[in-house]
């Protein structure tokens, strides 16, 4: 017998997935196209390459310092009212960007679309586990990371799509009747919180979170690309004392806003540790290809080509992995997975120098395969072993487990070029093999953490 918060009746269930994944892909989607549109919009703007990048930087940076915020927001005023509210602000600042007309209002416009994105991705797997019964929890993790992985897939091309039929500013544009639509099914589909909480939100700690995270993503980004070190250790020892201060007070907090005693749960903690070096490995592996791939001749249309059977592959992948975990214990089939995403980067950074079309994409397809086993095990580990109550706080620690890794995978292959000029992309490889195979550790770790009693504990 299902419980009486056991998921979402149906058909509404129906409709509540369709809401996060309207609201999922846009989020994801307009990370994606605006890497694409860079060169157009810097054109368009009359900026430069460098400074366009703050189109990009400007979006994430608001996701990072703001995600724990709406995390401790939705358990406080619950999921529903987050992401209705995420959903309103993506898309009228989606608007705004479609309408700017400088690199300044539209750096300003992306800030608070950012915003939009941190309320979406904050209560995102909270909400995930409220809609599916427990029994099927595993699959609906399974099936938001097809989500993710598709999105990111069809980004580069649906950019490429509009950019060759009309303007930048449609990109932003397209958000307005998809954004719309999934507020109104919002409205009636999703579901309240099952569990009250009666704290209330701390400001102080919201503030030295965004400090914290803030400065230390200038720091690392600043550090890889070689800023002044004086500036960067300067930004970096006050993000750790900021940090500090702000570690010592959520430590004082029966339910604070980085969910420091979850960490104290060896299944959450481990999980969160897998999630930082296997993103670290994702991000190093990314960023290194497309310069690898340009150095053995190969043109933009062809890399993306190339590319495209890691995403494809997470599509088919996730979706099993989900089923699996329902059975089986995620630390082991995080560790598996890992090792083959391990196994993948390195057998791309050991190509021939003249591979064949069949060289790399049976490569890329190995990493595929292995970061597709890893993803769904591990985000519902991380979120079946936090308290239901607390369920904001474990989807927002998700959610900064990600950038965390990815922010620190980026800088570090910025100072792998530097460090070698003429092999960083390769070093870049085996940097990530390397993080991969200590997250397949940190996984097995898990095995002996009550991993399997989660699993199998339905």
């Amino acid at each position: 017998m299902s419980s009486p918060h056991d998921g979402v009746p149906l058909p509404q269930r129906y409709w509540a997935i369709l809401v996060i994944a309207l609201g999922v892909s846009m989020a994801v989607l307009d990370g994606a196209i605006a890497n694409v549109a860079l060169p157009t919009i810097a054109r368009d703007l009359n900026a430069s390459p460098a400074s366009s990048i703050w189109v990009v930087n400007a979006y994430q940076l608001a996701i990072t310092v703001s995600l724990l915020a709406f995390s401790s927001l939705g358990d406080i005023i619950g999921y529903k009212r987050i992401y209705q509210w995420g959903l309103a602000v993506f898309t009228l600042t989606s608007v705004g960007c479609a309408l700017s007309d400088s690199l300044t209002t539209l750096t300003i416009a992306r800030i608070l679309q950012g915003f939009g994105a941190a309320a979406i991705m904050s209560v995102n797997t909270a909400l995930i586990r409220v809609i599916y019964p427990k029994a099927q929890l595993g699959r609906g993790m399974g099936f938001n990371s097809l989500l993710v992985a598709l999105s990111s897939a069809a980004g580069p091309t649906i950019a490429a799509a509009i950019l060759s039929l009309t303007s930048w500013q449609w990109l932003f544009a397209i958000n307005l009747p998809i954004g719309l639509v999934a507020w109104l099914v919002a409205l009636r589909a999703l579901p309240a919180n099952p569990h009250k909480v009666s704290h209330r939100f701390d400001i102080r700690s919201a503030l030295l979170n965004a400090l914290t995270f803030g400065l230390l993503i200038f720091s690392v980004d600043g550090f890889g690309h070689g800023e002044s070190p004086l500036l960067v250790g300067g930004m970096l020892m006050v993000s750790l004392a900021v940090g500090y201060v702000f570690v010592r007070r959520q430590l004082s907090l029966a339910a604070p806003l980085l969910p420091v005693d979850l960490l104290r749960i060896p299944l959450f903690g481990l999980s969160v540790g897998t999630s930082i070096c296997s993103f670290t490995a994702q991000m190093l592996a990314l960023v290194s290809l497309p310069f690898y791939l340009q150095s053995l001749g190969y043109g933009p249309a062809q890399i993306g080509l190339l590319m495209t059977p890691w995403p494809l592959v997470i599509m088919a992948v996730a979706p099993l992995s989900g089923r699996l975990v329902e059975k089986y214990s995620p630390g082991l089939l995080g560790a598996v997975g890992l090792a083959l995403f391990a196994a993948g980067l390195l057998s791309l950074a050991l190509l021939p120098a003249q591979p064949s079309y069949l060289d790399i994409v049976w490569r890329m397809a190995l990493c595929g395969v292995g970061f597709g086993f890893f993803q769904s095990p591990n985000n519902f580990a991380m979120l079946s072993s936090a308290p239901p109550h607390r369920s904001g706080g474990a989807s927002g620690m998700l959610g900064t487990a990600r950038l965390l890794g990815q922010t620190t995978g980026a800088s570090l292959v910025a100072l792998l070029f530097t460090l070698f000029p003429h092999h960083g992309t390769h070093t870049g490889l085996i940097v990530g093999a390397a993080f991969a195979l200590s997250a397949a550790g940190v996984s097995c770790l898990r095995m002996t953490n009550g991993a399997g009693r989660v699993a199998a504990g339905h």
